[in-house]
């Protein structure tokens, strides 16, 4: 078992754009971080439901398929269910549709605990208020001996790394510079002494750098 996360950053180190809004909970750049990713066969058919077989594959799309591989639970913030759209609706299910594409039990860290949600395809969302300790002790429990994935946004996966709780951080650096906006690694100087690196070049410039705890 392995706790990892991946993220996509500019060259900069932006993980998450600024400008934010209610009509744009993601960010102005948000499309153009993560463009090649969402352009891939794996994210169109995973995430989009698209059976077509269009979308790119090779170096991207292999990254994109491993995301999913081999995971038995997840753990992200509210904002990434999209708690946020719909703060005082009880019955709002979150902007993944009714099938989301996690297919695993899922733990949302929030300050409002709710009821447990399930929906279809085998995502169950459990909503918490608890450190990254206690998360990651309960997903341990559901998990099956499979793969954590610490799925985002940017301050939960930061509070992990701090707390030397992820295994493996793969993040996929895209050749643009954002300037504003929250920075992977603000507050966390010298990480890279606890890993091993790797690096590997797409088709479409996106550098893949994945981080193995020593």
């Amino acid at each position: 078992m392995a706790v990892r996360a991946d993220l996509n950053i500019s060259l900069d180190g932006i993980a998450s754009p600024s400008h934010q809004t209610p009509e744009n909970p993601m960010g102005e750049d948000w499309p153009r971080l993560v463009a090649d990713y969402t352009a891939t066969r794996t994210f169109r058919s995973r995430v989009l439901g698209d059976t077509s077989g269009e979308g790119t594959t090779g170096v991207d799309d292999d990254y994109g398929r491993a995301y999913f591989e081999d995971v038995g639970a997840e753990i992200m913030g509210a904002a990434m269910f999209g708690a946020h759209a719909h703060p005082d609706d009880s019955d709002w299910r979150g902007w993944w549709g009714d099938e989301p594409p996690f297919h695993v039990p899922v733990f949302v860290l929030t300050h409002t605990p709710r009821r447990s949600l399930e929906m279809a395809g085998g995502t169950t969302f459990h909503f918490l208020e608890a450190t990254p300790h206690e998360a990651l002790a309960r997903a341990r429990v559901v998990a099956g001996g499979k793969d954590i994935r610490i799925g985002g946004g940017l301050n939960v996966v930061q509070q992990f790394l701090r707390a030397g709780l992820i295994d493996r951080l793969h993040v996929a650096v895209v050749p643009i510079i954002l300037e504003r906006g929250g920075r992977i690694w603000d507050g966390l100087r010298g990480i890279e002494n606890d890993y091993h690196s790797t690096t590997e070049v797409a088709e479409s410039g996106v550098i893949h750098v994945t981080f193995t705890r020593r």
